[in-house]
């Protein structure tokens, strides 16, 4: 199975990375189908076999058994362990991360181009200035931005927090001191 990650708010080089699980695809059985329904419906309600036997539509319930996993980003590549994928806690930015890019991008975009400002000499040339700031990526630990000099070189600079967000209160207190810490 392959995952494509494609960056909410239009950048060039719009696809972030891949992930690639590769394993064996096994069918649910009788035994496990009913926690396996439970599960899905659980996750998934819109998913949910809410039919008779005889209604069953025409699919079946299958099982990815993981053997292995590599990411390959714009960031660099590297592999997981099954074990450790199945044991991560999801980050609870993930869940809103779209809409929230989509938002600092058109009701924040002064803010998150002020945010250049910190990067001092990092463009790689004193007289290439950014021209664009676009927020490409946000989770627990940070803000990434694409930013896009006067000469039209593109880079990626990452804005950690002092510690890792746990909801969406702390990200927005987090927000708030990155944008003061660019004003001030």
């Amino acid at each position: 199975m392959e995952i494509t990650d494609v960056a909410p708010v239009a950048v060039r080089q719009r696809i972030r990375g891949r992930a690639r699980l590769a394993g064996w695809l096994t069918a649910v059985r009788n035994d496990e189908r009913a926690r396996y329904e439970r599960l899905l419906a659980e996750r998934h309600p819109e998913h949910s076999p809410a039919y008779t036997e005889a209604d069953r539509p025409a699919w079946m319930l299958v099982r990815l058994e993981t053997g292995e996993i590599s990411v390959d980003d714009l960031w660099g590549a590297g592999s997981a362990e099954p074990v450790d994928l199945g044991a991560a806690e999801p980050d609870p930015v993930a869940r809103h991360e779209a809409e929230l890019l989509q938002h600092l991008h058109s009701a924040h975009g002064d803010q998150v181009h002020g945010l250049a400002c910190l990067l001092g000499g990092r463009t790689g040339k004193q007289d290439a200035a950014v021209r664009d700031v676009v927020p490409l990526a946000l989770d627990r630990f940070g803000l990434r931005l694409r930013c896009t000099t006067a000469d039209g070189r593109a880079f990626d600079a990452r804005f950690g927090f002092p510690e890792p967000v746990k909801d969406t209160r702390e990200l927005r207190r987090a927000m708030h001191t990155l944008f003061a810490t660019a004003t001030g």
